[in-house]
């Protein structure tokens, strides 16, 4: 079985965790999904912070001493329009996927967030797009983005 466990601040990552780690983990195990490991270290710094307007925690799912799971979550600071929290990042490990690990962290990020959620997938991440209709989450919009660095 795995432990799970709540990081609200930088006091919490002690023992086997280090930022390093979670880079780590996230950058192997979101797969094709990834973003730049400068990305996750800033989405992990801004759920840690303690400045006003930040904040945020993340979940891990951990096997003894080894991470099989992670969330990030990040307050955005807006409510009514925007929801209160994103889901930046969820990834379980390779070798654990199919256990309900992700839908174990899902269900602790629920509980332990105060207001809405919202996430970005991937239009063809049919894996977390099931999980996450099976867990509640509702599509309301598609996001589009304006890239400036490529125009």
């Amino acid at each position: 079985m795995y432990e799970i466990s709540i990081i609200k601040g930088k006091d919490d990552l002690q023992g086997l965790l280090s930022i390093d780690t979670l880079i780590d983990f996230l950058y192997q195990h979101l797969d094709e999904f990834r973003d730049s490991r400068s990305a996750i270290k800033k989405a992990i710094d801004y759920a840690l912070s303690t400045e006003k307007g930040k904040g945020g925690f993340i979940i891990t799912a951990m096997d003894d001493v080894e991470v099989v799971g992670v969330v990030i979550i990040n307050k955005t600071g807006m409510s009514e329009y925007i929801p209160e929290n994103i889901l930046v990042y969820i990834a379980v490990h390779k070798e654990y996927r199919g256990r309900g690990i992700g839908e174990t962290l899902l269900k602790k990020t629920l509980e332990r967030t105060d207001g809405d959620i919202a996430l970005h997938v991937e239009h063809d991440n049919r894996t977390a797009i099931s999980l996450y209709q099976k867990i509640g989450f509702k599509t309301k919009y598609i996001e589009m983005r304006y890239l400036k660095c490529q125009n």
